[in-house]
């Protein structure tokens, strides 16, 4: 029983802070109708960014500055010079994400090396919680990602540039005839899509492991979720990403990983059979 409520804990936290990686590929995808294949990468560098900022600085606190800055400003320049003459070029934008992940990865093999490298948590000690001695970090990383999300939607629905990304999303001709620069708000809405990832990056970089393949095994969990949520659905997407997560965790607990991954794609065919507009889209609009 003790087993069980741990990986359902870890899962339900892993599950929080995979909605805040996912978030950033569901607006990306939703507004500019690119598949990222690069977005795990986007993941990967935060921890990356993380590891980098805690041994040149001392203190694991400030990539929570850096991380983010850094990814704005690189989706920023990634969505000008990759993103945008590729625009309405579905098929090409998939190949292009591709080599760019590739790319991202091999920078970070060079410049840090291909050992995995481990962050210990900046918060140490453990509080009983259920029964169970449970880690205070991760609750921390929980606290983090809620907090993100929740300021991330009250973005969206609270401030100019927030209404300028609905209103492209929801028809872009009309924004645009309404004066609404839609190629700035491209740019914003890919940049803050990586910063979002790099933000999971950091708050994971204490639980997971720094290595630059790191963001391949949380791209198609992304996906996952926001296939699940429904496409472009990102109240739905975070649900998902929960959601998943938190079976994975309870499945775990009585069989082998790898069927909980297995469980976990038998869902996502399930949604796309019987429900492809998504599990969540009544719940959530």
């Amino acid at each position: 029983m003790e087993k069980l409520l741990l990986l359902a804990m870890n899962g339900l936290i892993w599950g929080l802070i995979i909605a805040l990686i996912a978030m950033g590929l569901a607006i990306i995808f939703g507004l500019l109708d690119v598949i990222n294949l690069a977005h795990g990468d986007f993941f990967m560098v935060g921890t990356v960014l993380a590891w980098a900022t805690l041994h040149t600085t001392g203190s694991f606190w400030l990539a929570f500055i850096v991380a983010p800055v850094v990814g704005f400003v690189l989706g920023a320049l990634i969505q000008r010079v990759i993103i945008q003459p590729l625009h309405q070029a579905a098929a090409l934008s998939i190949v292009a994400t591709f080599g760019l992940s590739l790319i991202l990865q091999e920078s970070v093999r060079i410049t840090f090396g291909p050992t995995p490298r481990r962050i210990l948590p900046p918060i140490q000690g453990t509080i009983p919680l259920f029964g169970i001695d449970y880690e205070i970090y991760r609750i921390f990383a929980a606290g983090v990602a809620v907090c993100v999300l929740v300021g991330f939607f009250l973005f969206l629905h609270r401030t100019k540039l927030g209404t300028w990304m609905r209103a492209v999303r929801h028809d872009r001709d009309t924004a645009i005839a309404m004066g609404i620069p839609a190629q700035r708000v491209y740019v914003f809405t890919f940049a803050i899509g990586f910063a979002l990832a790099a933000v999971g990056g950091v708050v994971a970089a204490p639980i997971t492991t720094v290595d630059f393949r790191g963001g391949v095994d949380i791209l198609p969990f992304c996906f996952m979720a926001v296939i699940i949520g429904g496409l472009g659905n990102l109240p739905g997407t975070a649900a998902a990403a929960i959601l998943l997560s938190f079976l994975e965790g309870v499945i775990s607990s009585v069989a082998d990983p790898t069927m909980a991954r297995i469980s976990s794609l038998v869902l996502m065919s399930a949604v796309l059979l019987l429900r492809p507009q998504g599990l969540f889209k009544g719940a959530t609009r």
